[in-house]
């Protein structure tokens, strides 16, 4: 055995020959050479003691010898040295403290060499291997072929662990699903006795299903996104009669923080992470990797344990454990010991064949075998939950609760198809609203079912596996091409399916075309009051606009494109209030808007354009008397700009620009600005302000020309408000940059929700963002071009800083994402300037409204003027995030989130049919405790409560 060479174990690169002590001769005779001394890091068993062992490689030449270990309070070990190279190994008692060793060389009662060194205790350690298979949902081969293998995978799996049950406890087969898509396919269909093995091998603990559906780009995430991330999970527990308590996440790097309360919230105690080695993954592995932590929610409340392998997910692609053998285990303790690693227990992710790999049966037999042989380390064939149980009970009341935003890394990809991002965006919040309506209007016949295929659309569409392993490198081979149309088919479906669904909820059985009298719906728990528009056949009987409540001609006015846009005022929380089209002038706004050459002008505002470049160059809050934009700053407000590689100095603005008249009021104004733009075929932006409403509206189309030279499209805004903080909404967060990030996230770039906000103490400007996730803080500082392994590519400390970069296309990937887009995409935009502080109410209050509008259907003539609110809350700042029938339809599921600082006790008020009885529910919809009174709701948390219908 030779113990000095290089060995490369798979994803990590091990230099060090365990604990080595390399030994020169110059000062022995040449005839005796102790050329290594080493230490492992193993204990053995010998009648019921433990032992540890010194392993010598010697060179002896000459007469017999014999060598001699010396170690205090232990009896010298004698061994034989005949003459030729040979490894020597010395077991003596297991030391508690180190010591000072003596090896000696000796024949003829003459001393040949001598070394002295340190022996040090071996540690106890116990390894547990998590056997999974990385579930690519596409990548290595076409989705549908992925599915299969990934069930294949499975069945494989319960052969296994049923072939090994008789292995002693450790070395039995276990296996972890790592994600439920897989799951849930094989078990709605595979009937029979495969079905009946595989729910056995799960209520037995042999198979652990855990909590996610897929390996998810979190961030992308709506808030009700990630609780459906969870959802399959309660069903297939309820179904296989067991607890879910641990959720895996593999290959992506960072988390958006909204994952925490969404797992507590279902009981999902335990998160094993294991990232990327290299690609892309910033600080994660070095902040994370081998350092369990408890991860506390916003609100403080709730806690998951998180454990982040320091080795990842990829550890065993190359080979399997027993091809690699015992070295790499030796060498990686070692480093974790020359750390100080405080921990006796280590997570060594166990995925073999690479992404979508089969198991391994064999791992089970080769850990007995291992464990026969060594007492420690001791290897383990373990599920996550048991992995962490195990770890909680050891090292609970030591390990670091931390807070933040684990700001993810890989969402930035999600910026290569821009146009079914933007789409899958509005499709989620598109879902909540109509599960709104499905509550307010007929929750005992909603069709669940097509709700849940639709989220499962939208969840597909979010998840990390975007195309082929060489979409950039070979983008046109038809592999590639028909990948990504699956991929892009969920965002489509979902798309579809969701408009379906709000058509069927809206129609209630009534027709389409012109609609005389109409109901607008709120699907929000206040009152609003914002600018609904009609298509031209909805409104072909006039120009007037009647509120029915209150026996008045609205503020209306037909637009050039021959939709008429109305005013709709005080429409009640998630109720409607009922409308009439009729012939006759158009009604006058309160407060008009008007056009002067290239500005526009309402009570609130002067919006000045620059005439050269389109960009926003002056908004001025007339209530305020302050200028809004900086104007030392040559970014103003939406300026594009366009990088090619990570040329940030060299980036491209748009060409002259053309400014003409869309709208001229006086109830809505607008201006449309047509540039040349690098990158594109053209640029439009619409600049836009209501009368009665204090916000600006923005509407850019990027008409993309398909690039494949790296590139990247930014929209830039540069705010007046000294010393103003950014704050951005998350989901089920407001994160600070720096302030609440934790160790390790992304700085580069961000990944928004509905709004971000920068304001002092005196004012600020809250910006709602509707279809683009990715902002910039500072700079246009997303330029990372590659695998981005160079930790100093990633900013460590970001500047405060009052400008920010909409960050809306790229193809900077060298894997996975599109090598480019083209064609029109939309990206919205609105802009809401307010006095005092940061208010958080207002800003989530503002972001909901701009991404869920405002919805029209047909009412009958005789229809009463208002629907009542179906729920009324008392707080201003609990937010009904969801409001929908449960999965049998003889409940309604409330989740209400506090966007305060403070607990809030929440009051419920209900028009007919009141609910008989309120109680707790969890995130799976399984009834809780009852509810007799206010329901307390912790700040920045949410509570999640059924109402039972009569």
């Amino acid at each position: 055995m030779t113990f000095t060479r290089i060995f490369s174990w798979p994803g990590v690169l091990l230099t060090a020959a365990l604990t080595a002590v390399t030994v020169t001769a110059a000062a022995e005779p040449a005839h005796t050479l102790i050329q290594k001394v080493e230490t492992p890091p193993v204990l053995t068993e010998k009648e019921g003691k433990l032992q540890q062992i010194v392993k010598v490689q010697v060179q002896h030449s000459g007469p017999a010898a014999e060598a001699i270990l010396k170690i205090p309070r232990c009896n010298p070990v004698r061994i034989p040295l005949p003459p030729g190279q040979q490894t020597l190994e010395f077991s003596f008692p297991a030391l508690e403290k180190e010591a000072e060793a003596v090896l000696e060389i000796k024949a003829v009662g003459r001393t040949l060499a001598e070394k002295t060194f340190v022996v040090r205790p071996v540690r106890k350690w116990i390894l547990y291997f998590l056997p999974h298979s990385h579930v690519d949902i596409g990548y290595t081969q076409l989705q549908p072929e992925v599915l299969a293998k990934q069930c294949r995978n499975l069945e494989t799996a319960v052969a296994a662990a049923r072939a090994t049950a008789g292995n002693p406890p450790g070395a039995q087969f276990k296996w972890n699903t790592e994600g439920l898509w897989a799951v849930d396919h094989y078990l709605q269909t595979t009937r029979g006795e495969k079905q009946r093995e595989f729910i056995e091998a799960v209520k037995s603990g042999r198979i652990e299903l855990d909590a996610f559906y897929g390996n998810e780009l979190t961030g992308l995430c709506r808030p009700e996104e990630l609780v459906r991330l969870v959802a399959c999970a309660g069903r297939l527990a309820k179904r296989c009669g067991v607890t879910i308590e641990s959720a895996m996440i593999s290959d992506v790097p960072g988390y958006t923080w909204g994952i925490v309360p969404v797992l507590a919230g279902c009981g999902v105690k335990y998160l094993s992470i294991g990232p990327n080695l290299t690609d892309r993954i910033g600080r994660t592995l070095a902040a994370w990797g081998d350092k369990p932590f408890y991860w506390a929610d916003p609100s403080g409340k709730q806690k998951v344990l998180c454990w982040m392998a320091g080795t990842g997910y990829s550890t065993f692609h190359g080979r399997s454990l027993r091809e690699t053998g015992e070295r790499p285990i030796f060498d990686y303790l070692n480093k974790l010991d020359a750390a100080a690693y405080p921990y006796d227990l280590v997570q060594l992710r166990y995925s073999t064949g690479g992404d979508n790999g089969p198991p391994d049966p064999d791992v089970a037999d080769y850990v007995k075998q291992w464990n026969a042989k060594y007492a420690y380390p001791k290897l383990v064939v373990a599920t996550t939950t048991e992995m962490m149980r195990e770890l909680e009970r050891r090292y609970g009341d030591r390990l670091p609760v931390v807070r933040g935003d684990f700001t993810p890394y890989w969402e930035d990809g999600a910026a290569s198809s821009a146009r079914e991002t933007g789409l899958n965006r509005a499709a989620a919040e598109r879902l909540v609203q109509t599960e709104i309506l499905g509550a307010m209007l007929d929750p005992k016949h909603c069709p669940m079912s097509a709700f849940s295929d639709a989220w499962r659309k939208v969840l597909l569409y979010d998840e990390h596996t975007w195309g082929a392993y060489n979409s950039i490198t070979e983008p046109d081979v038809p592999f590639v091409k028909n990948q990504w149309k699956i991929k892009q088919n969920f965002a489509l479906d979902a798309d579809r399916q969701s408009k379906h669904l709000l058509a069927e909820m809206l129609s209630q059985g009534a027709s389409g075309g012109a609609l005389p009298s109409f109901y607008v719906y709120n699907t929000a728990n206040w009152p609003r009051t914002d600018l609904v528009i009609l298509s031209k056949e909805q409104s072909s009987a006039g120009d007037g606009v009647l509120d029915v409540q209150q026996g008045r001609v609205v503020p209306s006015q037909r637009l050039s494109t021959g939709e008429l846009a109305f005013l709709a005022s005080d429409v009640p929380p998630l109720g409607a209030k009922r409308f009439l089209v009729q012939a006759g002038a158009e009604g006058p706004p309160d407060q008009s808007v008007s056009i002067e050459k290239t500005e526009l002008i309402s009570p609130k505002f002067r919006v000045s354009m620059d005439p050269q470049t389109g960009n926003i160059r002056s908004c001025r809050d007339l209530i305020l008397d302050r200028e809004l934009v900086d104007s030392e700053n040559p970014v103003g407000w939406n300026s594009y700009y366009y990088v090619v590689g990570s040329d940030v100095k060299g980036a491209r603005t748009s060409g002259p620009a053309t400014v003409r008249v869309m709208e001229s009021g006086p109830l809505v104004a607008a201006l449309k600005i047509e540039s040349d733009a690098p990158g594109c075929n053209r640029l439009t932006r619409e600049v836009r302000l209501i009368g009665g409403l204090d916000r600006v509206d923005l509407l850019d189309v990027v008409d993309k020309k398909p690039v494949r030279a790296k590139e990247g499209v930014h929209f830039g805004f540069a705010f007046r408000v000294p010393g103003g903080v950014v704050r951005m909404e998350t989901p089920w967060a407001v994160v600070r940059p720096e302030e609440d990030q934790l160790p390790g996230a992304c700085k580069n770039w961000f990944t928004v929700q509905r709004w971000i906000d920068v304001s002092n103490r005196d004012f600020g400007v809250t910006t709602a963002v509707l279809d683009a996730p990715l902002v910039e803080v500072g700079g246009m500082t997303a330029n990372i071009i590659g695998n981005g392994s160079e930790p100093g590519t990633w900013i460590e400390h970001l500047a405060p800083s009052q400008t920010l970069y909409s960050w809306v296309m790229n193809n900077h990937w060298h894997t996975n994402y599109r090598a480019e887009q083209e064609g029109p995409t939309e990206f919205r935009y609105a802009l809401r300037p307010h006095t005092g502080g940061f208010d958080g109410v207002a800003a989530a209050r503002f972001g909901i409204e701009r991404s869920q509008p405002l919805l029209v259907g047909p009412a009958a003539a005789d229809a009463p003027a208002l629907r009542p609110s179906r729920l009324r809350v008392n707080a201003d700042e609990i937010l009904v995030t969801a409001f929908k029938p449960d999965i049998e339809g003889k409940a309604l599921i409330v989740r209400l989130y506090n966007v305060g600082s403070e607990p809030v006790s929440a009051v419920f008020s209900w028009s007919e049919p009141v609910p008989t009885a309120l109680w707790r529910s969890d995130l799976w919809q399984q009834r809780g405790r009852p509810i007799c009174g206010p329901v307390v709701v912790p700040p920045h948390g949410f509570v999640t409560i059924g109402a039972d219908l009569p």
